[in-house]
């Protein structure tokens, strides 16, 4: 009896004197419950705010480790950080949706993707899982994963979403190189006015020295010439300038009346003030020179050729918009600078073959200018296509081409022609696909449909079920297709009731789901199977995947709750359309 007090006195002692258990810190961004996992407990993260749209910059989630131990507890508080754009939960996502996922696994997916010309529909879904925030992959740090979503932005120069993205996190690792490559853009297009706003990304913490000499450029543009001698004096204090910056700044500054006439070009900065400070400024450029002093050259309109029938010059050029390099319109406007004969032109068709090939292709340009009728026009459109794939210069009249058939109207073109121009069309989905045709006689592109194209009332929708069922229940000829099957399955997903009569489950048998991609959702790695649903979609927009690919895609969506993306997948692989 003494014992047992003794022992219940002890641990009313161990009690009192033990601190209270720390509360967790609720960062309410995304709505429901967060589950992190410890060795033997979960701990249930509440959120308290339901709707906040937009996620604050560089959210700084804390987690509690809760690990019980036999007699007593023990607690750990880490802090993690996540960074993105995106709301994980508008694309039915959570914090952990990478956690399950090994980092290499992640690596190789987006390897393989870097090798291939994404659609539209696939971009929009990488974008999705890739810039909403979220824990990293297992094997991969905050810094690693911040790392490969600023790489993605750059390599695809994806401006807008690096905005979103330096406004949304404010401080991570990389940030200066994400600032630079922002304010470099703006100097390429030679909008130093917007270039100049953007310097409001760049904070103290930001120790770059090419970005300070970029803000104190700004100053002397925005003519505040006393904060900029300052910022020069001490960034000299600091050794970060050298002999060709602080002449250039000094002549804009108006300390020094003569600069030198030497051309910078170790960086687009040091071009941009070579190029402001030279009288009668001249450049040529080469193969050798960097991209982006090519688009700065475009964009100041200090790229000419006096002589049109210089040949060398003209194919330089050619070569360059090609590379993207070039505004690919340049090569257009020269090709209208060429002459030709009278004669020649109206010969067109019988003379470009004996031509050089940049004077075929203009002759052939000039003479789809002089063409008064649809038919001629596109006619001439497809020869010059054929020219400039011959001279390995597709990428030159590629978006040209497209944007000339949106100018003529499909319509407006004769039938024979029309099946090759809209292939020929790029970047414009609901052009490509068309309006939607509702046809009653074929379950997946019934009426039903209006539910996820229109947004059509669910009682309404219901109703329409029963209705187009019975309908195809009495065609004893009618085949249940795997596009069928797809909207089957998404209608039950999404709570509506089949007929009793409707065997899904024994005419999914049928079609196979790749065992690998079940075995995705049995991990729970959401991300990473909308990443191979990426793969597998790839070049294509859903609606060019054949009827079994559609069908184990958007049943794999369904069965991990991916919601929004099987409907973007939904809505350009079933309806008809015209």
């Amino acid at each position: 009896m003494k014992l047992k007090s003794f022992s219940y006195l002890f641990s009313l002692i161990i009690i009192f004197y033990s601190p209270p258990l720390l509360s967790e810190e609720k960062i309410d961004i995304w709505q429901g419950k967060e589950k992190i996992k410890s060795e033997n407990t979960i701990i249930e993260k509440k959120e308290t705010n339901n709707n906040i749209n937009r996620i604050e910059s560089s959210q700084k989630i804390r987690t509690l480790e809760k690990i019980k131990i036999e007699e007593g507890s023990l607690i750990s508080a880490s802090e993690k950080k996540v960074y993105g754009i995106f709301e994980p939960a508008d694309y039915n996502l959570s914090l952990n949706m990478w956690s399950a996922t090994k980092a290499e696994d992640l690596k190789s997916s987006l390897k393989r993707l870097n090798k291939i010309k994404l659609s539209k529909s696939s971009n929009e879904i990488l974008e999705m899982i890739l810039f909403s925030f979220s824990y990293p992959p297992k094997g991969m740090t905050e810094k690693e994963f911040v790392n490969l979503k600023i790489s993605w932005l750059i390599k695809n120069d994806r401006v807008d979403l690096i905005e979103s993205f330096l406004k949304q996190n404010e401080d991570f690792d990389g940030k200066s190189k994400v600032v630079q490559y922002l304010v470099d853009k703006n100097i390429e297009n030679a909008n130093l006015k917007e270039g100049c706003e953007k310097i409001k990304f760049i904070d103290a913490k930001i120790k770059d020295s090419y970005l300070e000499k970029f803000k104190i450029y700004c100053l002397v543009f925005n003519d505040k010439k006393p904060e900029a001698k300052l910022l020069l004096d001490l960034l000299r204090e600091q050794k970060q300038s050298n002999k060709f910056y602080d002449d250039k700044i000094n002549f804009l500054l108006g300390v020094t009346d003569k600069t030198s006439n030497k051309v910078n070009e170790k960086n687009l900065l040091n071009f941009y003030l070579s190029s402001i400070t030279i009288k009668n400024f001249e450049y040529e450029p080469s193969p050798k020179t960097k991209k982006e002093i090519w688009r700065y050259l475009n964009s100041a309109n200090l790229i000419k050729l006096d002589d049109a029938s210089d040949k060398k010059k003209l194919k330089e050029l050619e070569t360059a918009a090609n590379n993207d390099q070039l505004d690919k319109n340049k090569i257009f406007e020269i090709y209208k600078q060429i002459s030709f004969s009278l004669s020649t032109l109206i010969n067109a068709k019988n003379n470009y073959q004996t031509l050089d090939d940049s004077d075929a292709r203009a002759l052939i340009y000039q003479k789809y200018l002089l063409a008064e009728d649809n038919e001629k026009k596109i006619e001439y459109l497809f020869i010059l296509e054929e020219l400039f794939k011959k001279a390995n210069l597709a990428k030159i009249y590629t978006k040209f081409l497209s944007d000339k058939i949106e100018e003529i109207g499909l319509e407006n073109l004769p039938k024979k022609y029309q099946e090759t121009a809209l292939s020929r069309i790029v970047n414009n989905e609901d052009l490509l696909l068309g309006k939607v045709k509702y046809n009653d006689k074929v379950l997946h592109q019934s009426k039903i449909l209006k539910y996820y194209v229109e947004g059509e009332n669910k009682k309404k929708v219901q109703k329409d079920i029963d209705k187009i069922f019975k309908k195809i229940n009495k065609n004893k000829k009618y085949f249940i297709s795997a596009k069928d099957l797809a909207l089957a399955d998404t209608l039950i997903k999404d709570g509506f009731t089949l007929p009793s009569n409707f065997k899904y489950t024994e005419l999914s048998k049928k079609f196979d789901v790749p065992k690998n991609l079940l075995n995705l959702i049995d991990d729970n790695q959401k991300a990473f199977l909308a990443l191979k649903i990426v793969e597998i979609i790839g070049e294509d927009e859903p609606h060019q995947l054949d009827p079994e690919t559609i069908y184990f895609v958007t049943n794999l969506l369904n069965k991990m709750d991916l919601v929004a993306i099987r409907n973007k997948v939904l809505n350009s692989a079933l309806p008809l359309r015209t």
